[in-house]
């Protein structure tokens, strides 16, 4: 019997639970995973030889494929990957084979105030202490991988700088000739650390390394990230990273990894990240971890791997995208699913109670501080007003040719008369709906969205992608802008506008898809405006080039690829018990 949620921590939910887990073994062979695609990492966390599985069942059809995307979030969140895990419980209690695949959560918000996304309550993936401190290295490897690129970029640099052309060919190097100015990355540590935003580096002497501005990036915003969410196999990771731009020479020539000889040990710190990590929900279902979070400042997928193999292994596979329909599944929708040849049979789309009534006029929710009591009271007008957000996202979901199916997170303070004013707005609105309570009663209590969801899957699709990669860059932005953000255009700085102009004009760069860097807080680009704001602009104030993961990245807003810590962060809570070792305080 699993412990009540109202009365107990997810944390101790989740030990309580570990102590009935499956093996990786029990769960290879429910899967049927053959012996030798296991690797294991301990008794209940194993990667997965997804090479070998594909050689062997590469040729079965597919299941039917679901993606879990949201409304806009609250600073709280709203469930989405404790609704992910729900969904596979629900379709695990209808008898289905069902395959779930979550993405790595980064150490970042683990420490900070959103927590390591392993679900909550009774949907939860466990075991919950590795899922949350590093897992198998997945993401320890992509900053070693990125970091000894910006290692092999500064030396160079530094080298460059001191030393006379025959000194270089004496070292057998070739002059790069790189532009200080138009270094295009920054290091990265998986922290939320805003002091490292911006660092001055190479103080000291001309043996101190080259002094220049510099910074840190939180390390799932990295492109390696990128490339492990969208590569089709250890070959296709190879030449991706051999294509990376790490900087710009003096004539503005791209100066690639591969111009610095370090592509390869990059990719040999990635080899085994490649691979799927197998783990479980409380219920015993089979769920793949692979990839990283943060669909505001990168992809936050799961990866194309973890659902190339899920959709063989399963009946039903449910992947999961970050954060709203406006930047996760919006990636899903253009990139992740223009790169996987994968074509899904719904879309989930999370919304509370709570959130309606922030975008409905209620004070934003402050993570740390107690939750105003109107959320706690019935407030039927606001929940109403607050609609306009999920249509908005039910329309977008729409205009891809896909089914959407609205859950609603059940919450205990949630009346019937705010929860039928949803669904009767979603109806209208083309959505099939579902009330859930799967955060209280796991597998049991999503039974109406699993039934929902098997309806959608049932039915006919017509996938069709937003934009097509041969229009010009200026007019694939203004697309999303105005079909998926709801705004009447776009305004670039300078700076935005000659980077786009300079993309356009080279054919290897311009007809790659659009990742959008933006706030997840609002359908806009000010975190502050709520519901589905009318008359506004875009604001476009940079542009990166991910030419190895095959992206473009607009910069909107006043978003920053490296978050800050907040005032009372999760990590003052996170013990070790030291008589038994068990972590306590995650969450």
């Amino acid at each position: 019997m699993a412990l009540d949620p109202t009365k107990h921590a997810d944390w101790e939910i989740a030990e309580d639970s570990e102590a009935r887990m499956k093996t990786v073994y029990q769960l290879a062979e429910q899967l049927g995973l053959e012996k030798e695609e296991l690797l294991p990492h301990g008794h209940y966390v194993a990667k997965v030889d997804f090479s070998r599985v594909l050689k062997r069942i590469g040729n079965r059809p597919d299941g039917k494929f679901i993606d879990v995307t949201a409304i806009t979030p609250t600073p709280l969140g709203e469930g989405k990957s404790t609704t992910t895990i729900g969904l596979v419980q629900g379709l695990g209690k209808r008898g289905k084979k069902v395959v779930g695949a979550i993405r790595q959560p980064s150490g970042g918000p683990t420490m900070n105030i959103k927590g390591s996304a392993a679900g909550g309550g009774l949907s939860q993936c466990i075991p919950l202490t590795p899922f949350s401190l590093g897992l198998t290295g997945d993401i320890n490897a992509i900053i070693n991988a990125h970091n000894l690129g910006m290692v092999a970029l500064t030396s160079r640099l530094q080298h460059e700088s001191n030393y006379d052309d025959e000194r270089l060919a004496k070292s057998n190097l070739k002059r790069l000739d790189i532009d200080p100015d138009r270094i295009e990355l920054k290091w990265i540590i998986d922290f939320c650390a805003q002091s490292l935003r911006k660092i001055i580096i190479g103080i000291g002497s001309k043996m101190d390394g080259y002094m220049m501005e510099s910074g840190f990036a939180i390390a799932v915003s990295s492109e390696l990230m990128a490339i492990l969410s969208v590569a089709n196999d250890l070959k296709d990771m190879r030449e991706r990273i051999g294509r990376m731009i790490v900087a710009y020479d003096k004539k503005g020539k791209p100066v690639t990894t591969t111009d610095l000889e370090v592509a390869g040990a990059m990719t040999a710190w990635m080899a085994s990240a490649i691979n799927p990590n197998l783990m479980q929900t409380i219920e015993g279902q089979p769920v793949f971890v692979h990839a990283g979070p943060f669909a505001n400042i990168a992809i936050g997928q799961s990866s194309i791997i973890a659902d190339r193999i899920g959709l063989k292994l399963g009946d039903y596979h449910v992947t999961e995208s970050g954060f709203g329909a406006d930047i996760g599944f919006e990636k899903f929708w253009n990139l992740k699913c223009r790169y996987s040849g994968h074509r899904p049979n719904a879309a989930v789309i999370v919304t509370t109670v709570r959130a309606m009534k922030c975008h409905g006029g209620a004070p934003i929710p402050v993570p740390g501080r107690p939750l105003d009591a109107c959320y706690k009271e019935e407030n039927v007008g606001w929940v109403e007003k607050g609609t306009a957000n999920l249509v908005h996202h039910i329309e977008t979901v729409r205009k891809s040719g896909i089914n959407p199916v609205v859950c609603i997170n059940h919450f205990h303070t949630d009346t019937k008369a705010e929860i039928d004013i949803i669904r009767k707005i979603a109806d209208a609105a083309g959505a099939r709906v579902a009330v859930s309570y799967h955060w209280l009663k796991g597998g049991e209590g999503a039974v109406e969205l699993a039934d929902a969801v098997i309806d959608a899957c049932n039915q006919p699709t017509n996938f069709k992608f937003l934009y097509e990669l041969n229009a010009p860059i200026k007019d694939r932005i203004e697309k999303i802008a105005k079909e998926v953000y709801g705004a009447d255009g776009v305004d670039y700085t300078p700076e935005a506008t000659n980077k786009i102009k300079a993309l356009d004009s080279d054919p290897d760069v311009s007809k790659m898809g659009m990742c959008m860097v933006k706030t997840h807080l609002s359908i806009t680009d000010n975190p502050n405006l709520k519901g589905a704001p009318k008359n506004w602009r875009l604001r476009i104030k940079d542009v990166l080039t991910f030419k190895g993961a095959g992206f473009i990245v607009p910069m909107a807003g006043d978003i920053k690829l490296m978050p800050g810590t907040s005032s009372d962060p999760a990590f003052r809570r996170v013990d070790v018990d030291v008589e038994t070792g068990k972590v306590k305080g995650l969450f």
